[in-house]
């Protein structure tokens, strides 16, 4: 259980996501935040590299080396249509765009973890398939005047009023909310059981 191997530490979550909070809070996680103002630039590398790197920049960002009691987390969050990054849209055309662009299609959520201690961090991520249903302009116009898109990659939050869009998933659907519990879990038991954390 997650509370048995984090019982040694405080956690800081390098984070100001919510929806990561959410979640904590949700598994009983005692947690303080440390929030990170790193970049985080789309580049031409594989776009799970580019999530755990951001995560793992998050981390560095925000650690105390020389606190061997901390367990520092951070995560990023990315969408992938086709070839093509959707990030946090920059203005309430390039979310209309990006809703246009998810409308009736297939894309790919990946989330990047990163977890470590005394300048040790270890990554690794979780991909999801989501189908989404076809949009109206009418409907795309109607969610972002509710301003949910405006704050997440992609331009939609699974958890709030995106969820009347999505079809169908496939993986964790905790990923697409940008907190893959099951592979958070697997990953801090693993460094547990190897006596890395």
């Amino acid at each position: 259980m997650l509370h048995n191997i984090l019982e040694a530490f405080s956690v800081v979550l390098a984070s100001a996501s919510p929806r990561r909070q959410e979640l904590l809070q949700m598994l009983q996680i005692a947690y303080d935040i440390r929030i990170s103002e790193i970049a985080e630039p789309i580049t031409d590398d594989d776009p799970a590299i580019q999530a755990m790197n951001h995560a793992r920049n998050k981390a560095i960002a925000v650690a105390q080396p020389s606190n061997k009691s901390e367990l520092v987390v951070a995560a990023d969050t990315i969408v992938v249509l086709g070839k093509r990054i959707l990030g946090k849209p920059n203005s309430i055309s390039q979310a209309q765009e990006y809703l246009q662009a998810l409308s009736g299609k297939e894309h790919t959520v990946i989330t990047g973890l990163a977890i470590g201690n005394q300048g040790c961090y270890y990554s690794d991520y979780e991909c999801s398939l989501v189908q989404f249903a076809d949009l109206s302009t009418d409907e795309i116009i109607s969610y972002i005047e509710s301003k949910e898109p405006m704050d997440k990659a992609g331009a939609y939050g699974i958890q709030g009023l995106g969820s009347q869009f999505i079809r169908g998933i496939q993986g964790c659907y905790f990923n697409v909310m940008g907190f893959p519990i099951h592979k958070f879990y697997t990953m801090l038991s693993r460094l547990h059981k190897e006596g890395k954390i």
